[in-house]
């Protein structure tokens, strides 16, 4: 250390870090408030009502500096670090003036009884006393708890040694000694403890007994029976949880000893393996798919999306070599209804993909095939959607936004020399860190001083095509941004220097990480990856609809077009990369439901609301006007473009137009949202009813999605389907433990899985465990 503070640091570098640092200290604030938002509301640590986040900042540069904690009771400061803590040494003990006086829940009325504590009838004390006069030995002597005998026994002797001795005559009593234990006389006033002796310690003593015998036999303590109903009730919740978890939970695991215990412990029968996977899997298939067949069959058009061509993407798990591919129907109301789940081996034909596409339609449609009135996909084969749609006039066959976005990323990858450039560095400097022990061990160590936790630097395997998976790249960028300060430190290392006597490559390691311009090449990259990812993450949770489209991809250049700005980038190459994958994925039905959806009139100076032509070029008006004749019988063809124009020219009557374009905050994500989502399809139908053709066409376009990804399936249940993919009776089943768990996530609208769920909970690292600990076992009874 001596030699680090000894050799000048690049003033540059100190910025980086210290805008490392702020990024922490704000992150860990931003966490804390999120964990004390939730606690208010009753999800979490009865203390946070009290405790108080506060974010400190420099005074001279107004950057974050610490996060502490502030008692709202007392004004009084802590450290941030343990807030458990803080609430047991200044709550609990009394430190705090003023806790006495504030209300706190009350334990005692949020907890649940445990089971233990259920009191079960005790046997008469003169039976006790018959039995245990009877037995040839001492009834202790079977005892096999010592702990728990000295507590009984201890407590026993303390509750009746003044009984035994007020009325004895201290001068003729005798003190008596055996083989268990002494008494000693040693005063006229001391009352004597009497251990073990005659026929009025044999009651107690069996009874003590009975208790031990009862404690080790599941049985004795058991709460009170249950009615057939309780117990139906519950093996029914069980087994729903059961199939909802679909594969997370083995079907072998409901027969461990431990959780058979369990359920004879609440008074539950033993569930047997072939019931959960024969008669009941069947009857609760029957009962969801019943209620969505009606689902469906109650709408007059429809959607089709089908997931999982690609495999293995962003979208979900599959085995290698192996796909499995969702069908969902999404209905006008904005609700979704699982149909199928098919299982392909892996890569297959575009002609195959067809098929399997149209064989879904029928399946959902039967003859009446018009209702599908188009199909979203993650993009597999696009030939396949656009054969689909040149045969059926009247369907619209989209390719996932998602994947749109995703496919962004590889082609700056590919196309952007920025990437590659950063790329290699990287990888040399992360090879060299991990590979020389000397540097490896220096860097663990400033690792753990600076972060407060260990761990080698992440590097894309080199059997990774990292041109068509960025994802260990950018993991890798990830790591070396965290690492800025711990790499400066090591290098300014005298050992480092040392090395780089004679290493080449430590020298040119060294010399990067000194260089102000690695650190900003590298934080180009990251960010421009990061803004791409978190619009992707914003896609799959707010599953837009086709009119979004465009107006996400304006979004996206806006953005790019202030990261050029920002890092010096020269704007063309960066475009033209944008453009081109926009054209890929665009589709002139973007165009027509974004001028035909109320929700993006736009209010002229006359204060009429007149749909956006003015932000379409030239070539997607025209799209606009193609699609409309095309969706529509050659009859109508000429009546709807007539109708468009009065749409464009009269637009929508404003005191609608507001109406439908009201938005309200979202109570989870924050975010201002559409207050009601179905009110742009409900005005074509009402109050717009002058538009015969027109509002076919408009009804139909403005309700499709844009995204094929309903939801994930976790990793368990793909890897179930794959094992049971040779036997017919195992792939029936794991369908139908699909279909459930997809019907519940759906009913549910949880579009995650159990992994990203553990991996969030998980990854809170250091101090952070304190708060997933309150956030678990706040409402836990205590023991």
């Amino acid at each position: 250390m001596a030699s680090t503070s000894s050799t000048p640091t690049d003033p540059s570098t100190l910025a980086l870090s210290e805008d490392m640092a702020a990024k922490a200290l704000n992150k860990r604030y931003e966490g804390l408030i999120t964990v004390r938002t939730k606690a208010i509301k009753g999800k979490g640590a009865w203390y946070w009502t009290h405790l108080e986040p506060i974010l400190l900042r420099n005074a001279d540069t107004n950057l974050p500096k610490a996060v502490k904690l502030k008692c709202s009771l007392c004004d009084a400061v802590f450290s941030a670090s343990n807030p458990s803590r803080t609430a047991s040494e200044h709550l609990k003990r009394g430190t705090c003036p003023n806790f006495s006086s504030a209300p706190r829940p009350s334990s005692a009325s949020l907890s649940p009884v445990p089971i233990s504590s259920v009191p079960s009838p005790l046997p008469s004390l003169q039976n006790h006393r018959k039995r245990s006069s009877q037995m040839g030995t001492h009834p202790l002597h079977s005892c096999s708890s010592p702990s728990l005998y000295q507590s009984h026994s201890s407590a026993l002797v303390e509750s009746s040694r003044f009984c035994q001795n007020q009325n004895r005559d201290e001068s003729n009593y005798s003190p008596r000694q055996n083989s268990v234990g002494v008494v000693s006389n040693s005063g006229l006033n001391q009352h004597h403890l009497v251990l073990s002796g005659g026929k009025e310690d044999l009651g107690a003593l069996a009874l003590l007994q009975d208790s031990v015998k009862r404690l080790k036999s599941p049985k004795g303590s058991a709460g009170p029976a249950l009615s057939k109903d309780q117990i139906d009730s519950a093996l029914e919740l069980l087994a729903e949880w059961f199939y909802e978890s679909c594969g997370s939970v083995s079907v072998s695991s409901l027969e461990h000893p431990k959780f058979r215990a369990f359920l004879n412990q609440v008074g539950l029968p033993a569930v047997l393996r072939r019931e959960l996977t024969g008669a009941r899997l069947d009857a609760k298939f029957d009962e969801i798919k019943i209620k969505s067949d009606a689902r469906i069959r109650d709408t007059m058009f429809l959607q089709v999306a089908s997931d999982g061509w690609k495999g293995k993407s962003c979208c979900g798990f599959a085995c290698e070599g192996e796909n499995l591919v969702k069908f969902t129907v999404n209905l006008p109301n904005g609700m979704s209804a699982f149909q199928k789940a098919v299982f392909t081996g892996g890569m297959v034909s575009s002609k195959y993909a067809e098929e399997v596409l149209w064989e879904a339609v029928t399946g959902v449609c039967g003859s009446a095939v018009q209702r599908c009135v188009g199909i979203v996909a993650d993009k597999y084969k696009a030939k396949a959607l656009r054969n689909l749609e040149i045969q059926n006039q009247w369907m619209v066959n989209l390719s996932c936004q998602l994947q749109g976005f995703v496919s962004l990323i590889k082609d700056f990858n590919k196309e952007l020399p920025l990437f590659r450039s950063v790329t290699e560095n990287c990888t040399k400097v992360a090879n060299f860190i991990n590979t020389t022990s000397q540097v490896r061990n220096s860097f663990l160590k400033y690792k753990m001083q600076e972060l407060e936790y260990t761990g080698l630097l992440r590097v894309p395997s080199p059997k990774c095509d990292t041109s068509k998976n960025f994802g260990p790249v950018y993991a890798m960028l990830e790591d070396i941004l965290s690492c800025a300060r711990v790499l400066q430190m090591v290098v300014l290392d005298e050992s480092y220097k040392l090395i780089c006597v004679e290493d080449p490559i430590g020298r040119e390691v060294a010399g990067l990480i000194q260089t102000e311009g690695f650190w900003n090449e590298l934080e180009a990259v990251y960010s421009l990856v990061k803004l791409i990812r978190e619009m992707v993450q914003e896609i799959e949770a707010e599953r837009p609809l086709i009119g979004k489209c465009l107006p996400l991809w304006e979004e996206l250049r806006s953005k790019v077009k202030d990261w050029c700005a920002k890092f010096s980038i020269t704007e063309g190459s960066v475009e033209n990369i944008v453009e081109k994958r926009f054209r890929k994925n665009y589709h002139p039905a973007w165009s027509a439901a974004f001028i035909l959806d109320p929700l993006y009139l736009m209010r002229d100076t006359s204060g009429k609301y007149l749909p956006p032509f003015k932000c379409l070029t030239h070539e997607q008006e025209k799209d606009v006007d193609k699609l409309i004749t095309r969706l529509v019988s050659r009859e109508e063809a000429h009546v709807a473009l007539m109708e468009l124009m009065k749409w464009r020219s009269e637009g929508l009557d404003p005191l609608y137009a507001k109406a439908v374009q009201v938005k309200q905050r979202d109570p989870v994500t924050g975010k201002m949202k559409i207050a009601h989502p179905q009110s742009s399809r409900l005005v074509w139908e009402t109050c717009l009813s002058e538009f015969k053709s027109l509002g076919k066409v408009a009804v139909r376009l403005i309700f499709l999605h844009a995204t094929s990804c309903i939801f994930r399936c976790n990793w368990s249940s793909m890897k179930w389907v794959c094992v049971h993919r040779h036997s017919r009776v195992g792939l029936e089943r794991a369908q139908k433990m699909i279909f459930i768990a997809a019907h519940a996530k759906l009913e549910k609208r949880d579009f995650s899985n159990e992994e990203e769920k553990d991996a969030e909970l998980f990854a809170m690292a250091g101090s952070d465990d304190d708060m997933i600990y309150d956030e678990v076992f706040a409402d836990a009874p205590s023991v």
